[in-house]
């Protein structure tokens, strides 16, 4: 009786499927769509409103987010994903400029991470949400760096003052970006950015008044609001 013989399969590669570009553009437009929605209507928001915003029927909505819980992570997952890059994109705007204005740079970030709707994730990382998952952790890690980064760099070059923290800037920009509860008011969104730039010429060095409290770190965000 014959030893079965290993058989060993040289110069295949095991290929997986890319999704198709149609199933891309539509998780794009579903993403989107319910960040939207969960920012008007909260995180409770009716999967059908989703599906019509996104221009889908219920059918394919389902077939990439099978649940609510699934969608709201991705979800935060995307407006993460896309502030990181903001941040990241400012960080290079400081880097590649001869003289670099990282004040202008830190200005140009809160204004993208605003229409991101980042404020809208706060509401959403309670109840059964799993704050823990692997994919939010290294999300998380790789947005407060690039912030944490961001700010450094603004203070180091002394345009952006000392006594804050990156804490401070994401904590205004959460509460400053994000719908009043209650107020029935759509309209508010007009002046996000205008708000918005009133926090940010506090924050130019040199100070102007001596802040009450220590300068709020990332960590400890993450401890009061996750």
């Amino acid at each position: 009786m014959k030893t079965p013989v290993a058989v060993a399969v040289v110069g295949i590669e095991a290929k997986v499927p890319r999704p198709r570009a149609d199933a891309v553009r539509n998780r794009e437009r579903i993403l989107a769509a319910a960040r939207e929605v969960l920012v008007e209507l909260g995180s409770t928001a009716p999967f059908d409103e989703v599906a019509r915003r996104a221009g889908i029927g219920n059918a394919t909505l389902y077939r990439h987010f099978p649940d609510r819980a699934t969608l709201v992570h991705h979800v935060v997952l995307y407006v993460m994903g896309r502030v990181t890059v903001h941040a990241e994109n400012a960080l290079a705007e400081v880097a590649s400029a001869d003289e670099g204005d990282a004040f202008a740079a830190l200005c140009h970030f809160t204004h993208a991470a605003a229409d991101e709707r980042i404020g809208a994730l706060c509401p959403m990382l309670s109840g059964d949400f799993d704050q823990e998952h692997p994919e939010l952790i290294a999300s998380r890690v790789a947005l407060e760096h690039a912030v944490q980064t961001l700010v450094l760099t603004g203070q180091e070059s002394g345009l952006l003052r000392a006594d804050i923290g990156a804490g401070d800037l994401m904590l205004a920009l959460s509460q400053l970006s994000r719908p009043l509860p209650g107020t029935g008011c759509p309209d508010m969104d007009r002046f996000v950015h205008r708000h918005l730039q009133l926090f940010l010429d506090g924050l130019r060095a040199p100070a102007r008044s001596v802040l009450p409290g220590a300068p709020a770190a990332l960590g400890d965000l993450r401890r009061k609001t996750m």
